[in-house]
């Protein structure tokens, strides 16, 4: 008879990691196609969208290299191998993604600044710099662990710039959702984002009864 042999558990966090990297990049790659692209094509439901990202480029365009500089960044900062093998490159993109996080927050404020959606934004933004600003102090303190905790709650929140635009191509959600449920609509991926990061940062505490 043929027994199969359990996985380690680090063989399984690995296999964890690469699904959820693959489904992230999946996620992100659908937003790109159905958000960004179709503007090109001045898509009838895009339309009123395309002429407000037009009027707006001066502050959107750093805005949004600042994102895809974090979004990007993510990705190889959280990878042990490169971290081990170069490290002083994993604190430059680093201190890269902190200077982005800033900019973009920045930015999206001004850009919604007088807007029904700023409470929504600010809220963001707000949570964005908080988490960012966490994980640069716990890692100028040395104290690695906490670091990666906070630096996976900020990216969680880097990562809402994409979740919150997953549901762009249901009419409904551009025809019934006005701008203040919007508004809410982005508080909301925030805070779900950021919790589901920290059951999974406390998972094995909430899965593992003491003797």
């Amino acid at each position: 008879m043929v027994t199969s042999t359990p996985l380690a558990p680090s063989t399984r966090r690995s296999r964890f990691k690469t699904a959820l990297w693959i489904f992230l990049g999946l996620t992100a790659l659908f937003v790109f196609i159905t958000s960004e692209v179709l503007l090109f094509t001045d898509y009838p439901m895009y339309h009123a969208y395309r002429l407000q990202v037009i009027a707006d480029r001066g502050l959107l365009i750093p805005h949004t290299l600042a994102g895809i500089f974090a979004l990007l960044i993510g990705p190889i900062n959280f990878s042990s191998r490169i971290r081990q093998r170069h490290l002083l490159l994993h604190r430059v993109l680093g201190r890269i993604y902190v200077i982005s996080v800033f900019v973009g927050a920045a930015t999206g404020v001004a850009l919604a600044y007088g807007r029904p959606g700023f409470p929504g934004t600010s809220g963001q933004a707000a949570a964005w710099i908080v988490c960012t600003t966490a994980a640069f102090i716990t890692a100028r303190n040395r104290q690695i662990v906490t670091h990666r905790q906070w630096m996976a709650r900020s990216y969680a929140v880097t990562f809402t710039f994409v979740s919150s635009r997953v549901l762009n191509l249901w009419p409904a959600y551009w025809s019934h959702l006005g701008d203040t449920l919007s508004a809410v609509g982005v508080i909301a991926f925030t805070l779900i984002s950021l919790l589901i990061v920290d059951i999974g940062l406390n998972w094995r505490e909430l899965t593992t009864r003491r003797g």
